[in-house]
Order: structure tokens, then C-alpha cells, then sequence
């Protein structure tokens, strides 16, 4: 593997707790019961994709703007590294290995947690869900980051934590390393990997590692 591309929330930080309480905060403003399968459909999405699909015909942009200032809220889960993601963003650049990030997350929110995490200056090839037309499972945003860094996909790793990331990666022609933060192991068999979380990962990756 030539490049390493990172997804954000849930793979480099432990966020998803925090954005479901938050989309079930929205959700039951509006009358909706939050029930865990309909809160899981926003995993690893663009919340502009799925609330098309959960409220037809709503303001999508006024909702948006509605869950993003619920993001001072008490009480809400806080912020923190996923464990060893840091250090594997550091072994990448270290090695001279191009890198990025795909999210479906804002562009200043990836911006500023990436600061948090001391690895800002790391990651300068940003795609996010600002960036695309549609959001993961699509594969677009992973094919624009290759494109960005001049890999061909299959030369490609991609870090994900959710059930759409992985299958806009392999989509997109890449290997994809599953993180289970979120989801149980076996939800994401399907990937080429899978593992606890980052630690100890060695880079680069060879064909003898995903075995």
C-alpha cells in the first residue's frame, strides 16, 4: 500500500456517541421517535443524505444548522482520541507516504480535531463532506483524495469505523482496515481488516497483513 486515507469520526476520534445524541436530540424536537436503527442510519453519512429520508420535504440545511448548535449542549459525550491514531498518522507521514482524510464531517470541524489530536500540520489533503455531490456510501470522496494525492486506488488503505465508509473504500477500489469503535467486529467482517482500534499498526502495509 502506497497511501494511508482516514476517515474521521469514529476512526480517529472517538465522536459517534456524541453526534447520535445529537441527531436523537433533533429527532425528538421534531416528533420523531429516536429509536437505535433509525439514529444508526446517520453513521459514517452526511446527515444532509439521510434527513431527505427521515423527514421529507423538511428545510435539510435549517436541520443541519439546528444539530450543529446543539454541539455545546451538557452533558454530551466528549471528545477523544481513538486509541493509537494519532501515532499511525505520525508513522505515515514519517515514512514519506501520502496521506489524507475523508469525512463526511465539515472541513473546520475535521480541521480543528485534527489540531486537537497533534496531527494538523500532518494532514494537508483534506476531502470533505462539503467537498462531494453525495456523501458515503459514495465512493467520490475517496476517488477525489486518490486523485489529490496521485495514488491509484488500489494502491490505496483506507481507515473506516462505519458500515458506509467501508463500502464507499471498496467501492472506490481500496483495501479498507475496519475499526470497530462503533460497530461489533463481526458487522464488519466484510472488510479486509479488522481491528480494535489503531494501535499497533505497522506502516507500511503488506498483502501478509491483511491475512
Amino acid at each position: 500500500m502506497e497511501a494511508a486515507l482516514f476517515d474521521l469520526d469514529g476512526t480517529l476520534i472517538n465522536t459517534e456517541r456524541r453526534s447520535l445524541a445529537m441527531w436523537r436530540m433533533l429527532l425528538e424536537n421534531h416528533g420523531i421517535e429516536p429509536h437505535e436503527a433509525l439514529v444508526r442510519r446517520f453513521m459514517g453519512r452526511r446527515g444532509r443524505d439521510i434527513l431527505p429520508e427521515i423527514m421529507p420535504g423538511a428545510d435539510v440545511l435549517a436541520l443541519v444548522e439546528e444539530v450543529m448548535s446543539y454541539a455545546d449542549h451538557p452533558g454530551l459525550p466528549d471528545i477523544v482520541p481513538v486509541p493509537g491514531a494519532a501515532d499511525l498518522v505520525r508513522r505515515v507521514a514519517e515514512k514519506g507516504s501520502p496521506l489524507a482524510l475523508v469525512t463526511s464531517a465539515h472541513r473546520a470541524w475535521a480541521v480543528e480535531r485534527l489540531a486537537e489530536i497533534g496531527v494538523g500540520d500532518l494532514v494537508r489533503t483534506i476531502v470533505s463532506g462539503e467537498d462531494v455531490a453525495v456523501g458515503k456510501p459514495d465512493p467520490s470522496g475517496y476517488l477525489m483524495a486518490a486523485s489529490l494525492i496521485g495514488v491509484e486506488p488500489a494502491r490505496c488503505v483506507a481507515f473506516e469505523d462505519s458500515l458506509a465508509g467501508i463500502e464507499a473504500a471498496q467501492a472506490a477500489g481500496m483495501t479498507c482496515v475496519a475499526v470497530a469503535t462503533t460497530h461489533a467486529p463481526e458487522e464488519l467482517a466484510h472488510a479486509d481488516l479488522v481491528v480494535p482500534d489503531m494501535s499497533g499498526i505497522e506502516w507500511p502495509l503488506t498483502e501478509l497483513d491483511l491475512v
